[in-house]
């Protein structure tokens, strides 16, 4: 039986000691302080949660159960499956400070192969949340635009399967374009938008909330859970979506001044900081309107438009649209972080892993931006969310093992941040994700099951032989297996 750890293995384990050389060199600019990563977390975090999500899962649309004011706790649920996770990226984040995140974690820890289907799936899932903000935000723009007085044409505010008389989404194509351009710039560039974004973001959530609650009516609390648990847990996990974000800020660990000690700090305060708000904004939301009434598509606009305050569901609708780019901005750092650094490595061609001036990987930003443009534009909102958090909680589940086997395997790397109740927080990571993964649809499972299928003929046929830890590759000689 072969070694894992051998170098013709697709289970050899990238060694933890490279780390730090790859710091020096990787190309990409320190420029991240504590509170500039926090914000990139929580602009990850909170966004399409609460101006579209909500409203869409309380009301169930077309195609799900109402869940109804219970929404809330499907934001719960969905955030204690969440927290298990957060808890295990803080240990990884204090020990790996390296751009890849769950890509990396995997690799360290379970292996090559392990570490490839995440990276690969983390491609995927990354780009597809940009689409789905900037679906969730071409519906705000139409909201305000009505709101000002001009009608946006039919045909350019979706697909067919969104709304009648639809063709495509342009505004959401639009918006792409333009947040792939910002991140274009540089990370100092988009480090001091994200922050003045995520602040404006805040302020408006607090506004919302504060000016709401006079408007709650407690009747429409009643029924408080129409559709039962079965509807709430489905929600839960349509609503993951929104309850993760820290996991694509990780990426750009290599771009923080001290990656070790702000890390950890960073992942826990945007969960938390994220997670008070959802809760706060849910209530307010579904107590201002019944959930049958709730819009889909903009669901906080439409709840002041129905208590006789037009402007501000205006205003709300403009502020929602720049507070919703910084989702957009996290993820597209997250998909080009991830392609960087498995391209780097290896595994896909090192053409991709190329920086310019501004310390930016501009190829890939432009071919994930790009490519998020294209879902965007022809697919519905819910298609591709459910898509994204069949991914995402697939990585949770790797993070979350790939963190028990380091702690017995690697008990004497310096950790700055370790995960208590270990293995039991893990473990319930393990759990929740995967009970949350059989919620979704099949045709969810069956879109990833192609994904990876894809991907393993890619290991197979082409990363395998070039990555960097194959004696064979032309670019081996700087990294050594782990023993």
């Amino acid at each position: 039986m072969s070694n894992p750890d051998s170098s013709r293995s697709v289970l050899r384990r990238k060694p933890i000691d490279l780390v730090e050389d790859e710091n020096i060199d990787s190309g990409l600019f320190k420029s991240l302080g504590l509170w500039q990563l926090t914000a990139i977390g929580v602009g990850g975090i909170i966004g399409i949660g609460i101006f579209t999500l909500a409203g869409l899962v309380a009301n169930g649309g077309e195609d799900a159960d109402a869940v109804g004011p219970a929404v809330m706790i499907a934001f719960l649920i969905a955030g204690l499956a969440s927290a298990a996770a957060a808890l295990s990226y803080a240990e990884f984040a204090g020990m790996i400070p390296r751009a890849g995140s769950a890509y990396t974690y995997g690799y360290v820890a379970l292996g090559e192969i392990i570490g490839w289907f995440i990276g690969w799936d983390l491609l995927l899932e990354y780009t597809a949340i940009v689409a789905v903000v900037a679906i969730g935000i071409s519906g705000y723009f139409s909201e305000f635009m009505s709101g000002i007085g001009v009608d946006v044409p039919i045909w350019m505010q979706g697909t067919a399967d969104t709304i009648e008389g639809g063709v495509i989404n342009l505004p959401a194509i639009v918006v792409c374009l333009f947040i792939t351009w910002i991140l274009s710039r540089g990370t100092k560039t988009f480090g001091r938008f994200e922050l003045v974004a995520v602040g404006l973001k805040v302020l408006l959530i607090l506004f919302i909330i504060g000016l709401g609650f006079f408007f709650v009516d407690v009747d429409n609390y009643t029924p408080f859970m129409p559709s039962g648990f079965g509807a709430v847990f489905a929600g839960a996990a349509t609503v993951f979506f929104a309850v993760f974000g820290y996991d694509a800020m990780s990426t750009a660990a290599e771009e923080a001044t001290d990656g070790k000690k702000h890390m950890p700090k960073a992942i826990l305060l945007s969960l938390v900081i994220a997670m008070t708000l959802y809760v706060l904004a849910t209530l307010v939301l579904t107590g201002m309107q019944n959930y049958t009434d709730i819009s889909p598509t903009a669901g906080f606009a439409s709840a002041f438009q129905n208590v006789g305050l037009p402007v501000i569901a205006t205003i709300i609708s403009a502020f929602a649209v720049i507070s919703i780019l910084t989702v957009m901005l996290t993820f597209l750092l997250g998909v080009t972080r991830v392609w960087f650094s498995m391209s780097r490595d290896g595994l896909l061609p090192t053409w991709f892993a190329a920086t310019d001036k501004h310390g930016t990987p501009q190829r890939v930003t432009w071919i994930a931006g790009i490519a998020s443009a294209l879902l965007a534009g022809v697919f519905p909102i819910r298609a591709v969310a459910d898509l994204t958090n069949i991914g995402i909680l697939a990585a949770f589940v790797v993070v979350c093992v790939a963190v028990i086997v380091l702690r017995r395997t690697r008990p004497d790397v310096h950790r700055t941040f370790r995960l208590p109740w270990m293995p039991v927080v893990p473990a319930f990571g393990v759990l929740a994700s995967g009970f949350l993964m059989l919620q979704l649809h099949w045709e969810t499972w069956m879109r990833f099951g192609i994904w990876l299928v894809i991907g393993l003929a890619i290991y197979f046929f082409y990363s395998r032989r070039h990555s960097l830890m194959n004696p064979e590759s032309p670019r081996h000689g700087r990294h050594k297996t782990h023993t």
